[in-house]
């Protein structure tokens, strides 16, 4: 990420593919023990960590409008408000564990496959109609928050995101692993 040259939409969309294909996969062959079954190193179940996958599509779009708001302003302001967010890593961290314990209860394996499909789209949708020059935009963000946060990134940079956080905890799944 941080790449400022143009974005290939086209890898974008296949990397959105392939992760609604894996994410429907695991959904469709997991069963209530699979669910609950502790993750590597995470203190997540495989259920919550699914809701966790899913949820960095869900914060991309939040952080697209970020982008369009911080991006026409000094990145003095954006760097500012990056190392705000920094400055509350720790509660951060707490609300992101426990988000998933709880949303996973609320949403359940189907609603979260109806909600991987509907992001990924909409994330698409909004891509397809992204011109060059709003692609560029960019921002600072709270690299403490995430390891795939890089200290400036664009839209471009984002759309690429969710994937890679989507990669990153798929290989943390624990499904078929009977401890």
């Amino acid at each position: 990420m941080g790449d400022r040259s143009a974005c290939d939409r086209q890898a974008v969309f296949d990397e959105y593919t392939r992760a609604r294909r894996i994410f429907h996969a695991l959904l469709d062959d997991a069963t209530p023990a699979d669910l609950a079954l502790p993750t590597r190193g995470t203190r997540w179940t495989n259920g919550q960590l699914l809701w966790h996958m899913l949820f960095g599509y869900l914060v991309t779009r939040v952080l697209l409008g970020l982008v369009r708001v911080f991006s026409r302003v000094p990145q003095s302001v954006s760097k500012g408000f990056a190392g705000v967010l920094n400055a509350g890593t720790r509660p951060f961290d707490v609300i992101n564990y426990l988000g998933p314990c709880g949303a996973v209860k609320v949403l359940g394996p189907r609603r979260m496959g109806i909600a991987f499909d509907w992001i990924t789209g909409s994330l698409e949708r909004q891509l397809a109609k992204e011109s060059e020059h709003d692609l560029a935009r960019g921002m600072h963000y709270p690299v403490r928050w995430d390891p795939f946060f890089q200290d400036f990134m664009t839209l471009a940079d984002l759309y690429r995101y969710p994937t890679r956080h989507f990669d990153f905890h798929h290989r943390q799944l624990t499904f078929g692993e009977r401890r």
